[in-house]
This record gives structure tokens, sequence and C-alpha cells, in this order.
């Protein structure tokens, strides 16, 4: 079959643009733990988020979660509004996040409430799966005081799943990387180094008249990635959690047009909550399971493009500092961390400015991510609003 004889029929999901969506949402407040497993998840060794002694002696003077963590507050990564209309036999991958923080902070005992609506989409030909909808939706974070704390823009990635297991742009037989006792070594010693800079630093401000255009961000390595580490960020999302979540309002996105083997039982779930749990059945198998991640085209377990997205704002969160705020992100996502993979985020300062509108002293970076082979797998640019004394 030709490419021009395959069409991605969406026609259903034309119905759903600018309309406002409900869907999941979390039950409970955020509780400490939450912020102390996400960082652990994350792996972002940063006392500020898990260690209370630390954190009492910082600006917030308590725990405080870091700024990716609203999308551990939304049920579905946020990428649910970008994932409406059915498309028989289609599967989906984040294609990148777009983020305008408002400045506050979630904090233990905020409750967040979610707006969703999907914002638009396109149809473009690529070499994965030939026809493929890049589709993007809004999720606004509020906190219990009616505070708009974030807003997300989502791009998720719905494709025909036959056509990419044609196309087999991921040789299923790709070998998994095999690493030395030594290299393991080399690779916990430049973390560990990353992590002992942050915590000598401790909370210093990092000036805005201290950084100038073409300063580097310190390299940052996550991995070697394996399916022990994708569970501990699979459960690192509550609405993971039996009974955390519950259900208001419209939306398709369990109604996707799921195929049978990566779609949610959601009958039989009331009684067996892990049949509706997407991590053993359903749409996120196949991160951990590599006879599923075949299915849809993939070589074997990967990553979470949430995940990815969280990487980067901690990233900059990092070498920004706790006097800093992120303003601004948007990241574009390539390719996934697969099993065996080290990823490493780089950066560096292409811009300095002072905000006119609101007097904030920003600095951009521009950002990037890579596997050990330096295989781009995401990039971006941010702006970031530093204290200037």
């Amino acid at each position: 079959m030709s490419k021009t004889d395959v069409t991605l029929d969406t026609s259903d999901v034309d119905r759903w643009v600018g309309v406002p969506l409900g869907g999941g949402e979390l039950r409970d407040p955020v509780a400490p733990t939450d912020i102390r497993r996400w960082a652990q998840g994350m792996q972002n060794a940063n006392p500020l988020y898990y260690d209370d002694d630390f954190a009492a002696e910082s600006r917030f003077g308590r725990l405080v979660a870091p700024q990716s963590f609203a999308v551990a507050t939304d049920v579905g990564h946020g990428a649910t509004p970008a994932i409406q209309g059915v498309i028989p036999g289609s599967h989906m991958l984040f294609g990148g996040d777009e983020w305008w923080f408002m400045g506050g902070r979630i904090e233990p005992g905020d409750s967040i409430s979610l707006e969703r609506m999907l914002f638009d989409y396109r149809v473009t030909d690529t070499s994965f799966a030939g026809p493929t909808m890049f589709s993007r939706g809004d999720t606004t974070y509020i906190n219990q005081r009616g505070e708009i704390l974030a807003k997300q823009r989502s791009t998720s990635i719905r494709y025909l799943v036959e056509e990419a297991q044609k196309r087999a742009k991921f040789e299923a037989d790709d070998p998994e990387p095999k690493w030395t006792d030594a290299q393991l070594d080399d690779l916990d010693q430049q973390q560990f180094d990353y992590y002992s800079e942050i915590q000598s630093r401790g909370h210093a401000r990092r000036l805005w008249t201290s950084v100038e255009e073409g300063t580097t961000l310190p390299v940052r390595l996550i991995g070697p990635h394996s399916i022990q580490s994708f569970t501990t960020e699979w459960r690192a999302y509550n609405m993971n959690i039996w009974g955390a979540q519950r259900y208001r309002g419209i939306s398709s996105t369990n109604e996707a047009g799921w195929l049978d083997e990566m779609s949610r039982d959601m009958n039989r779930m009331q009684v067996v909550p892990s049949l509706g749990d997407g991590l053993y059945k359903g749409p996120s198998r196949g991160h951990v399971q590599q006879r599923y991640a075949q299915l849809i085209g993939m070589p074997r377990g990967y990553g979470y493009g949430a995940s990815m997205g969280a990487w980067i704002l901690d990233y900059l969160s990092n070498w920004a500092g706790e006097w800093a705020t992120i303003v601004h992100s948007n990241a574009q996502f390539r390719a996934p961390a697969l099993t065996g993979d080290v990823t490493s985020l780089t950066g560096t300062v292409t811009g300095k400015e002072i905000d006119p509108d609101t007097g904030e002293h920003m600095v951009e970076v521009l950002f990037t991510m890579m596997d050990q082979l330096e295989a781009v797998m995401a990039k971006g640019k941010a702006q970031i609003a530093l204290p200037v004394e």
C-alpha cells in the first residue's frame, strides 16, 4: 500500500475542537509525600523537594513542589485534551509540551482543579507512520483559592499502528545498550557531582547580573533507563493509585480508538482495579512490556513524554535556583528514552532582557536532550525570571 492509499479519518476529532472538557481529576489535596515521591520518580535529588530540614531554611520555609509537579496533579499527564475523537486502530506518543507559569507554587494541602480544551490539530506525513495527526490540547491548573498556577499545551502524536508496524522506523531487534561496571561507576559519579553542586549551593540566589549570554548549564545525566525506573516514574503519578481519581464532565480520551490490547477495561476495573491500570492493561503497557512496545511500533520499553517534560523543567529549575521562576518553556520531543539508554540534558543562555510589561529580569535558555549516541530526543527554549539582588 502506498502512502497515498493510507488515510487518517479525523472527522470525529473535529467536533471536539474548542469544547470545554472534563475527565479525570484527583480526589485528595497534595500531601508532602506526593512531592517526595515525585522527586524520587523523576530522579531529581534536589533536597528542596524531599528534605524537610533543608526546605525549612529555604525562601519558602517548608517543603514545596518543583514546577514540574503540576503535571502530576492531572489525570492523564496533561495530554488528555489533545486526545479527543475516535481514530480506530490508533495509538499516541507525546510530541512536546509548552508551559506558561504564573508564579505561584504548589504546596502540601493544595487542591488543584483543571480546565481542559482541544486547541487544534494538523495531519502530516511522517516516516514513522505515514499520515499522522499532531493535536494540541490545553490544561490549566488552578488551586483552591482560584489562582491560575500554570497552563500546559501538550502535543499528542496520533497514528495508525498498522502503518507504523509496516514502516518499522524503530527496528524490533534493536539491542539494548550494554554498560560495563566501569561505565556505570562513571555515570554514577557524574550524577553525584551534579547534585553535589546543587546541594553545596544551598539557598544562594543566582542573580541576573551574574549570568552572561553564552553561559553553559552543567550537564545532567539520567539513566541508564530500565523497566524499574520507568515503573518508578509511573507510580509517581498519583492518578495511578487505586481510587485516587474521579471523572467529571465529558471527554473521549478513553474511547479514542485504541487497540484492544492497549485499552483499559473500564467496566471490569470496577471489580479489579488493575484491569484499568494503564501499565498492566491499557495504553501505557508498552512502556514496560516489550511485546506491547513492539505492537505499537517501538523496539522495547520506552519512557513517558510527561516525564521527559519534567526532566527539562527540573533541569532548568535546579540551575536557576529556588529564587528563580520558569516563566515559559516550549519543548519539542523527537525520540523517546528507551530501556538501557542514558539521557543527557545540556543548556546555554542565549539571551537576557527586562520584560517591559512585568519588569522581571529574564534569561533565555536553549536546551537539548540527547541519548548516549547524541541522537536528539528533545529541543526547546525557556524564559526564566532571575532575582537582581
